[in-house]
């Protein structure tokens, strides 16, 4: 191994890795659209979740053309850079940031270079949500497949890649046809807003948004519990908190909605009244606010989907939401229903987690075994470390985890639903006014 000088001289830029991966993203998906992975459609609209499936299928690929032990990404050559220019992607010259997607990815090299080529196409099927062709698919895929996306994730929460996504997108919809005739079909990915810190704000500090930015306040949701102590967006101000009293009135005011506003809408306010418990219950987001604050409005709204799946659904799969008024399925507009039936599905999901980590946790202290962190509480720590946290947690204790990765596949779940609908025009509509909320948090 160099030792820090030598690696501070072999480390090659932020920049040049985001070029490298965004020109092997286009050559991937122009492959998975020649393949059939990825209509032209699904290109077109970027819609489900094809800010995931694009780069898992990238990291895929690159995994099949690694040569090197331990393994490494190939770069692709470029006439401008000269002879000088690295071949590989290692631990030795990779930028901090990207050293724990290059760890994940590195880890599952050898898992996917063993498969069969049926099991590796396959394995580019479930990547893409789409069906194996074999029925008898090795667990180890679906383990596989949930690592990639679980990185993929990450990378797709960071503005950098989002400011390019449409471009990569269009690139693929583009191939095939000649210069002169490029595809009709464009691509219409609009990358989330993005809060830019006012000029005179101190550098020690979060910026604090003024009273007018900040939106009306919203009415608790009712569950038939007593209500949670005051948070961010509560209607309620804090007497101990001179900020809060500067920024929401001590009674509620209007509400944004009422009675008879839109499902989308009822859904949004719902999810982002959430944040107020998320934000007072996991105080630790606060610091990705000033480092990379798109990371940190993803997974807050993440957690606030967690909580609602779990807190405000009904055994029939009605939404409670603010205002106190239950959303039901019949209720909601067609194109919304597979966001609440997944909102629902998560719901059950974390439900059953918890009573499987609770019984695992009896059995292990009859017999007087230590017992370790639960996978619920691993899927919360994923949520907020992202999956550099699970793959240590893995080493720390001797590689115990599933095959098939069941606590990395139910934070992609839940983060893939977060993606999927902050994606949505009701929701970018509030994203700016959002974005300038978590801004002020903590200063």
């Amino acid at each position: 191994m160099p030792n820090s000088m030598e690696r501070t001289s072999l480390q090659l830029s932020e920049q040049y890795i985001q070029d490298c991966f965004h020109s092997y993203l286009k050559s991937s998906l122009t492959q998975a659209k020649a393949e059939r992975l990825l209509d032209v459609d699904v290109l077109a609209s970027a819609e489900g979740d094809l800010m995931i499936t694009g780069p898992a299928l990238c990291l895929f690929f690159a995994a099949l053309r690694s040569t090197t032990n331990p393994p490494s990404v190939p770069l692709p050559r470029s006439s401008k850079s000269g002879s000088s220019q690295p071949m590989e992607l290692s631990y030795e010259n990779c930028p901090p940031p990207f050293v724990s997607f290059l760890r994940v990815w590195a880890n599952s090299v050898p898992s996917i270079q063993g498969l069969s080529p049926e099991t590796q196409h396959d394995l580019a099927r479930v990547i893409c949500n789409l069906h194996p062709l074999h029925e008898d698919v090795a667990p180890i895929v679906q383990g596989i497949s949930a690592d990639l996306r679980a990185v993929a994730i990450e990378i797709s929460q960071r503005r950098s890649f989002q400011d390019r996504y449409a471009s990569d997108l269009q690139a693929a919809l583009d191939s095939g046809a000649g210069p002169e005739t490029p595809s009709p079909r464009k691509a219409s990915f609009v990358p989330p807003p993005v809060y830019d810190p006012s000029p005179s704000a101190s550098p020690n500090t979060s910026p604090r948004p003024s009273v007018e930015l900040l939106p009306p306040a919203l009415p608790p949701r009712n569950h038939n519990v007593p209500p949670p102590s005051p948070g961010l967006l509560s209607p309620f101000s804090s007497a101990h908190s001179p900020a809060s009293m500067s920024s929401f009135p001590p009674h509620p005011s209007p509400s944004l909605l009422t009675q008879d506003s839109p499902a989308i809408e009822f859904i949004r306010e719902t999810l982002y009244a959430s944040l107020a418990d998320v934000l007072e219950q996991r105080p630790s987001l606060h610091r990705f606010l000033e480092r990379d604050p798109s990371r940190a409005y993803f997974a807050s709204v993440a957690f606030a989907i967690l909580d609602i799946s779990v807190n405000a659904i009904t055994p029939d799969g009605a939404v409670i939401g603010v205002l106190g008024k239950p959303l039901t399925m019949a209720e909601c507009p067609r194109e919304l229903r597979p966001f609440m039936a997944e909102l629902a599905a998560i719901g059950h999901q974390a439900k059953a987690i918890e009573e499987e980590d609770n019984q695992t946790a009896m059995a292990l202290a009859q017999h007087g075994k230590d017992i370790p962190l639960s996978r619920l509480d691993r899927v919360k720590m994923m949520l907020e470390e992202g999956i550099g946290y699970e793959q240590g947690l893995q080493k720390a204790q001797n590689g115990r985890r599933s095959v098939e990765g069941r606590a990395v596949a139910f934070a992609n779940r839940v983060n893939s639903l977060s993606l999927g609908m902050t994606r949505l025009k009701a929701f970018r509509e509030r994203q700016n006014e959002v974005f300038k909320v978590l801004a002020g948090v903590g200063s």
